[in-house]
């Protein structure tokens, strides 16, 4: 196992009907803004549940936060979070309103010249205005951790930055949020967090069991709980089990101490920025093509993901990878995520311009940095 150093200082508030205490964490005299996304709160009751526990603040709303939330959208925001003198960011939505919130307070507070630098240049991050959450998509665990992802439609680009200073203070998790999401959104869900976990534990063996255990662990609760809640969707304990799944999925604690893939998040997010493709959707289709093209790198552990995980573990080495692999794909159908390029009208051009843009870039992906356009070109040819 590799040094490390580890520490995560988000508050995490659990349950059902923990909404309510969202007031409670929050500095008594903040000016708030509030920031959401296209208007599903309004719906499910969650907005008029923050906006009880809130009352006393001084609020300003900012709504319509897109799903790989847009950089030029977010700017208006930074106007707004500068001209009201906000002290206080609290994001109501899923990990697309939190990761956008995040690029806020950051940008705000941003004294380096144009905000877009922490995108494009990874400026240092140096101050940020302070967040709170209530999560109301399981997914993309930013609610636990640094990272945001953002897109930019005028370059047609889907970048990430990370900084401790946009961790949430808190983040409020009711199960209950769930059991009026869209399926497509509750599918989503489970295949953001499968492949995230995936991206810490698909590399190459560093003797580290306690973190292979951990990641196994929620690779099977996704397998086992996902199902289940699409099943009923009023089922409490499903959905409670997979909203832990998916903040422990991201939350930097499986990932300390080894070694870390993301080609696949990386590759998947040029479908999204050219295409507009859902990031899950993205990450069901590259992820096989990952396994395949560097079945031999990763073999050791996709022969124990095929046993400890499939509980395959029969037939020689290159029948369990492909068994392994098949057995990946079928489950991402099986939540109704397609995994093929063409499922989304997607051709041979966009891999030609998704290959362009990586060799202008210069720099290769991968545990071992070692995936450049060459291996991205027969990764995305193994999806159509």
């Amino acid at each position: 196992m590799y040094n490390f150093e580890y520490q995560n200082p988000v508050k995490i508030i659990f349950g059902k009907g923990e909404i309510t205490k969202v007031g409670q964490n929050i500095p008594e005299g903040s000016k708030i803004l509030l920031t959401y996304g296209g208007g599903s709160i309004f719906k499910n009751g969650v907005y008029d549940q923050v906006k009880s526990s809130i009352k006393g603040f001084e609020v300003i709303e900012f709504g319509a936060i897109e799903p790989n939330p847009h950089y030029e959208t977010l700017m208006k925001a930074v106007e707004v979070a500068k001209k009201e003198n906000i002290t206080f960011l609290l994001s109501v939505g899923g990990g697309s309103v939190l990761d956008g919130t995040k690029f806020i307070a950051a940008a705000t507070r941003f004294s380096k010249g144009d905000p877009w630098n922490i995108l494009s240049r990874h400026a240092t991050v140096t101050d940020a205005i302070p967040i709170g959450a209530v999560l109301t998509l399981p997914a993309t665990g930013s609610e636990m951790n640094s990272g945001a992802v953002i897109t930019r439609v005028e370059f047609q680009e889907k970048l990430a930055f990370m900084s401790p200073f946009v961790m949430p203070k808190f983040s409020v998790l009711d199960p209950e949020v769930i059991f009026s999401l869209p399926e497509r959104q509750v599918a989503n869900g489970i295949v953001d967090s499968f492949v995230h976990v995936i991206e810490q534990y698909l590399t190459f063996p560093v003797n580290s069991p306690i973190q292979d255990r951990f990641a196994e662990s929620i690779l099977k609760t996704l397998i086992e709980e996902g199902p289940k809640v699409l099943a009923n969707r009023t089922d409490y304990e499903a959905a409670a089990n997979l909203m832990w799944s998916s903040t422990m999925a991201l939350n930097g604690l499986i990932g300390v101490g080894v070694p870390q893939d993301w080609a696949t998040h990386m590759i998947g997010h040029e479908l999204t920025a050219f295409h507009g493709i859902d990031h899950a959707q993205t990450l069901a289709i590259v992820l096989p093509g990952v396994m395949h093209i560097k079945r031999d790198q990763k073999k050791d552990k996709i022969l124990q993901l095929g046993d400890r995980v499939w509980g395959i573990n029969e037939g020689n080495d290159e029948e369990r990878i492909n068994l392994t692999i098949l057995k990946t794909v079928e489950f991402f159908e099986s939540v109704g995520i397609p995994t093929k390029l063409p499922n989304y009208q997607v051709g041979t051009d966009t891999i030609d311009t998704i290959c362009d843009r990586f060799t202008k870039r210069g720099y290769k992906v991968g545990e071992k940095a070692d995936v450049g356009p060459a291996e991205i070109r027969l990764i995305l040819e193994d999806r159509l």
